[in-house]
């Protein structure tokens, strides 16, 4: 501890260097902080003697070097008189803490004294920690003092035995009864015969005051000032600042019609003639009144106020004003500590509170905090302090304390921290299907529904004929069902395909359900049938038997002329066709079709012709111009194609008369009529 009152001590001049300006001197406020650690006062709130900081870190480190000093001596002092610190054991103050390691550290250095080893401890232990277990190690030897302790009652016979016993103990300073011993100054070393320098400094027994530095030396030390003297003082031979008279040197500059004075540290260059009793005199010889108020003792004597006057002052009594944690006592002389602990309702709302001189400090509860400043126990915000380390989800502050809980889909787990999964589907949330998920949960729906999207729990049924693909689910009517749906076919001519949807024809020709006569042709149309019946002209007759008309079917009359029948031979029209083509109402019309295939030999292989030409025409029926006919040329054979290049929605029928003419120089020699009866149905299916 005398370590740490000397390295405080240098601290504070330097700072009395630092600042001279202070009316208050450094030493006094010193003297008053060790005055109050005495006192055991708290060194952290120490009534103010001076408005200056400095003053004000000098009293603060001396109070706290006295209390500490004073601590660690009542440790020494246990393990001295107890042998033991276990009292110091119940207590986790600051305080004891260091009475504590003082006294346990004492303990260490009377432990190496009695197994005889050095005093100097090789532990890596804390330095102050090394000098107190030095101290308590080198009081308990019998040979601390460094001075032999000779028995002036032994007989000469003894006397030899131990002069004798000496030199065969070769010490290297002082031997005793055949036990060496050292010089002041010096310690023995664990060999029991040689003599090592005892670093004073170091163990603190240095005699050194404050501002000065110790350095040992052989056998003893030396005290040097640590801070220079700095500017008007010099450094005598007794390491002792000492004023630098410059009137007496000459090292003045003052002029010749100026008077040199010499102060403490410095010199003033005054005029001649002097000025009366509270005046002072500027550089320029003009008296000026001192302002005795301001000066650094003051004037005034305690409880009075200073009021300056040209050239005297005068002194007024006022009232005194007390610091903070202070009031004035019953005859208002001074100021007396006020006890903000005392009544029910103490400065600490219900925490504990602890009285200290001029302040008060609050023990505040578990899940609270003193805040220095407000003086207050203030609620300590677990959740902002340990984020993400009480709570597994969501921690909300409380007073005092904090509470867990957790997000949506989780439940709080047993021990209040940790969250579990909540299962939702044990509540039916879903309209059908539920399934959990980790913190949360899945609605889904069966075959045929699908989820709300209002609610997303809720299942409604799925229209799938209104689907934008509900067009081609069916191919004719959609009939929505709640989850499924299902398809029919007009009324009459379709039944349902077996995949439910499709619509096929019923081919009443085939089934035998038309009611066409026996002279009548049943011809099946998509959706229908129709009976025909196509009779040859005059003067033509059916070429070959056509009982049933099909698609590919063609009844054909040929030109059979009577006798002597001129007009007949006459007529260029050798033939007269008819055939049938059902047609669905197309849904998508991109391109032409193709639907009638007219197929004829090319001119070489018909007799009796000069190489005709074969001109393909429409002569009725176009219904809306919905049909062209085009000449296309396909393996040796003159194709004439009919398209339909327009849409006909259906029901429609027409009967497309086409003519094949054979032009030979420009002109018809005959011609082929062949009648196309087109039925287009009102479905594309």
């Amino acid at each position: 501890m005398d370590l740490c009152v000397i390295v405080l001590l240098s601290l504070f001049g330097f700072l009395r260097g630092q600042e001279t300006t202070d009316p208050v001197s450094l030493d006094y406020c010193c003297k008053d902080g060790k005055e109050r650690g005495q006192e055991s006062q708290d060194c952290t709130s120490l009534p103010l003697i001076s408005e200056s900081t400095t003053c004000r870190i000098a009293q603060e480190q001396c109070c706290t070097a006295v209390l500490e000093d004073n601590i660690c001596t009542s440790g020494i002092n246990m393990a001295k008189d107890q042998g033991s610190c276990d009292a110091l054991l119940s207590s986790s103050t600051c305080e004891t803490k260091t009475a504590k390691t003082c006294c346990e550290c004492c303990l260490l250095g009377r432990a190496a004294q009695e197994r005889g080893l050095s005093c100097d401890l090789t532990l890596a232990v804390w330095y102050q920690c090394g000098l107190v277990s030095r101290a308590c190690c080198v009081d308990r030897s019998p040979n601390s003092d460094g001075k032999p302790a000779p028995n002036l009652q032994a007989s000469q016979g003894d006397a030899q035995n131990t002069e004798d016993q000496c030199k065969a103990a070769g010490c290297s300073q002082s031997c005793f009864n055949g036990t060496c011993s050292c010089l002041e100054g010096y310690k023995l070393k664990a060999d029991g015969k040689t003599c090592e320098d005892m670093n004073e400094c170091l163990l603190g027994s240095h005699q050194c005051h404050g501002g000065e530095r110790c350095i040992n030396t052989l056998g003893s030390y030396r005290c040097q000032r640590v801070i220079s003297c700095g500017t008007g003082y010099e450094l005598t031979d007794s390491n002792k600042c000492e004023d630098i008279d410059e009137c007496e040197t000459g090292t003045h500059n003052c002029g010749a019609e100026l008077e040199c004075q010499n102060t403490a540290g410095s010199f003033r260059c005054r005029p001649r003639v002097q000025c009366g009793v509270g005046f002072i005199q500027d550089a320029l010889g003009s008296c000026i009144d001192i302002n005795e108020c301001v000066s650094v003792t003051g004037p005034c004597p305690s409880g009075h106020m200073c009021f300056n006057m040209v050239g005297s002052y005068t002194c007024q009594r006022h009232s005194v004003t007390c610091g903070r944690g202070y009031h004035l006592n019953t005859d208002s002389s001074r100021c007396v500590d006020i006890d903000e602990c005392a009544g029910p309702d103490n400065s600490c709302d219900g925490h504990g509170c602890i009285n200290v001189v001029g302040s008060y400090r609050c023990e505040c509860r578990a899940g609270f905090i003193f805040n220095s400043i407000s003086r207050s126990c203030e609620d300590i915000n677990e959740c902002r302090n340990y984020p993400g380390r009480l709570c597994a989800h969501k921690c909300e502050n409380i007073l005092g304390s904090y509470k867990c809980s957790c997000t949506t889909g989780f439940k709080l787990a047993a021990d209040g921290r940790n969250c579990d999964d909540l299962n939702e589907c044990e509540s039916s949330p879903c309209s059908q299907e539920c399934a959990n998920v980790y913190g949360s949960y899945q609605c889904y729906c069966r075959r045929g529904y699908q989820l709300s999207d209002a609610d997303g729990i809720t299942c409604e049924d799925i229209d799938e004929c209104a689907l934008p693909t509900g067009g081609h689910i069916c191919s004719y009517r959609c009939h929505n069902t709640p989850g499924s749906f299902h398809c029919t076919c007009p009324a009459t001519g379709y039944a349902l395909a077996p995949n439910g949807r499709s619509c096929q024809d019923i081919d009443e020709c085939v089934t035998g359900t038309h009611s066409c006569s026996e002279t009548e042709s049943c011809f099946n149309i998509q959706g229908g049938y129709k009976c025909l019946n196509f009779d040859c002209p005059p003067n033509y007759r059916r070429s070959g038997d056509t009982p049933r008309v099909d698609r590919a079917d063609i009844i054909r009359c040929v030109k059979s002329c009577q006798p002597n029948d001129i007009s007949c031979v006459l007529n260029p029209i050798l033939s007269i066709s008819h055939t049938a083509i059902s047609l669905p109402t197309f849904r998508e019309f991109n391109k032409p079709e193709e639907i009638v295939f007219l197929r004829s030999p090319t001119p070489s292989h018909l007799p009796h012709m000069d190489s005709p030409e074969i001109v393909y025409d429409i002569l009725e029926g176009n219904v809306q111009n919905s049909f062209d006919i085009i000449k296309r040329l396909d393996h040796g054979m003159i194709v004439g194609v009919v398209r339909q290049v327009k849409p006909l929605v259906g029901p429609v029928s027409t009967v497309l008369k086409l003519a094949m003419n054979y032009v030979t120089k420009g002109v018809v020699s005959h011609r082929n009529i062949i009648n196309v009866h087109i039925y287009v149905s009102e479905f594309w299916f």
